[in-house]
């Protein structure tokens, strides 16, 4: 039971306290990738962390779009027309400008199948 006596009631103050500490929101699948993959919804603004597959460290970015589970988020900053790694593979090519923390999907980027 709770301090308070109320066993089970979360606090705004402890609620918060609770989104302050984040086990990681996207995985990096291989060192040099420019993207993450979201594990779960990102909210625009929200301080994520990423860890990269390969060696377990951590990638920190701030979002600035939210992006849906299952999505791409920019881990780094490209110019359009540029190459864009994952897997450690060529996936596609930039249609536009990003910044690190963007959401990544077919309107700034395209295929490089075709």
């Amino acid at each position: 039971m709770s301090q308070n006596g109320q066993a089970g009631v979360v606090t705004e103050k402890g609620a918060q306290e609770a989104k302050a500490v984040s086990t990681h929101k996207f995985l990096i699948h291989h060192k040099g990738d420019h993207v993450g993959v979201a594990t779960t919804p990102i909210e625009a603004g929200e301080k994520v962390i990423g860890i990269n597959m390969d060696d377990n460290s951590e990638v920190k970015v701030i979002s600035k779009g939210d992006v849906p589970l299952g999505h791409k988020i920019s881990l780094v900053s490209l110019e359009k027309d540029k190459p864009v790694l994952k897997y450690g593979v060529q996936i596609g090519i930039t249609t536009e400008k990003w910044e690190v923390g963007e959401y990544v999907h077919t309107h700034n980027i395209k295929t490089a199948r075709w």
